[in-house]
């Protein structure tokens, strides 16, 4: 079993072991719901509040993982703590376990904990390095995209691009973004990366290949997404 491999076998038995706790999946892993999977080296979860917070964290602790206390490479900031467990020298997995509601460090947008859990569900997540399959609730695919629009970091945006096509409502990710930052800045800016040559190389090299059918599907939602409402 290679590095990637141990890593996401770690998460997949962290969150097997908290599964019994109240908490939504964002970020990386919960594009694993609706896009090919890609690999992660940390799992962010939601919860309501810091007594579900504090019981997960107990969990945690009880199978190695402990508080890191560096976070300034971290895209949010707020009420969260990061855990972080090694598996060997120099290699780790983390769990970041955001408490009330996600502050998004670039525009300082908010999601509280309540608008993530009335827009999450119980889905299929799956691994890209291994077969693992859990039943745990994931924030919904729209949220999630507008969510990523706030952020629009490039991992960002080659979430929203792969996750385009499970979209079901456009107008209520612009309003869910217009609530919280420039709507037209950031559609720009994702109309601007997805334009780029290097677009589709980049892509492929987190995600593995993406045939031309896939990748022109993707690319004419992103497009109707990004026009002016």
């Amino acid at each position: 079993m290679d590095q990637l491999q141990v890593r996401e076998k770690e998460i997949f038995e962290t969150l097997k072991r908290i599964s019994k706790f109240a908490f939504v999946i964002i970020g990386g892993y919960a594009v694993n719901a609706y896009a090919l999977p890609r690999f992660s080296v940390d799992c962010d979860i939601v919860v309501k509040d810091k007594e579900e917070a504090d019981a997960i964290s107990d969990e945690l602790k009880k199978i190695g993982y402990a508080v890191q206390e560096s976070k300034s490479e971290i895209p949010y900031y707020g009420n969260f703590i990061r855990y972080e467990k090694e598996i060997a020298k120099n290699f780790s997995v983390s769990i970041d376990i955001l408490s009330k509601e996600i502050l998004d460090r670039q525009t300082g947008s908010r999601f509280s904990a309540k608008w993530v859990f009335d827009n999450s569900s119980t889905k299929i997540l799956k691994g890209r390095t291994i077969s693992d399959q859990l039943k745990l609730n994931i924030i919904e695919v729209d949220a999630l995209i507008a969510m990523k629009i706030v952020s629009c970091r490039e991992t960002d945006i080659r979430d929203v691009f792969m996750m385009a096509p499970n979209s079901k409502n456009i107008s209520w990710i612009k309003e869910e973004v217009s609530k919280r930052t420039d709507l037209n800045e950031r559609l720009a800016k994702l109309k601007d990366k997805i334009s780029s040559k290097k677009f589709k190389d980049n892509l492929q090299g987190v995600f593995g290949y993406v045939d031309k059918a896939a990748f022109e599907k993707s690319l004419s939602i992103i497009k109707k997404l990004a026009k002016s409402p």
